[in-house]
């Protein structure tokens, strides 16, 4: 697979997501409940692949399990979710809740909407925006070109971070995928971290 079919792939790729994203409607229900909004990860920076998921940011003040529930609970309204799940994180340093909601699209494709409920003001409040910038401005053509092939060759069932492939390739030069998986086995030793390029 060719850097140019990889490219091509991965725009018609980004492109049914952002239709995805505006056909469900989920952003409009954050938005309409008061949350800022904000689009992250690798639709954000042109490095969606192949998997079918799309992640959102949202942030609002005094979060409650409540309020964040009754959003979610109009989000489950819609037939085509099919599926969402819940990681309360108000109690912690992060002060969110994530939602993961599973999403069948007109084709029978499930996509999934990552979607993070941040206290606005605290510690994360704007940080993955600026870090999925941080990275697109620095990436070269080159490093995003092996990212994508990077991702592509991922064998099914692999569970790799987004980021991992971004840090492993922009900061330490990773070219293949022998090696970026020998590079996530080391990594993944170290005490966990947000990178920022």
């Amino acid at each position: 697979m060719n850097h140019i079919h990889i490219n091509d792939l991965a725009i018609a790729n980004q492109k049914k997501a952002r239709e995805i994203l505006e056909e469900s409607g989920i952003a409009d229900i954050w938005k309409k409940a008061g949350c800022r909004v904000n689009l992250i990860g690798s639709l954000r920076m042109g490095l969606l692949a192949s998997h079918r998921d799309i992640d959102l940011h949202v942030y609002s003040s005094d979060i409650t399990t409540d309020s964040s529930f009754a959003i979610a609970a109009k989000i489950a309204t819609n037939p085509r979710v099919t599926e969402i799940r819940c990681i309360n994180g108000l109690h912690t340093d992060e002060r969110c809740i994530a939602w993961h909601v599973f999403y069948k699209s007109d084709d029978g494709e499930i996509w999934q909407f990552d979607i993070i409920h941040i206290e606005e003001g605290t510690e994360y409040d704007g940080y993955f925006e600026r870090m999925a910038d941080r990275i697109v401005e620095v990436m070269t053509q080159e490093q995003k070109d092996l990212i994508l092939r990077l991702k592509f060759e991922t064998p099914e069932g692999k569970d790799y971070h987004g980021v991992e492939y971004y840090e492993a390739v922009i900061a330490d030069g990773i070219t293949t995928m022998a090696e970026f998986e020998k590079w996530v086995t080391e990594h993944r030793k170290k005490n966990p971290y947000y990178w920022i390029p």
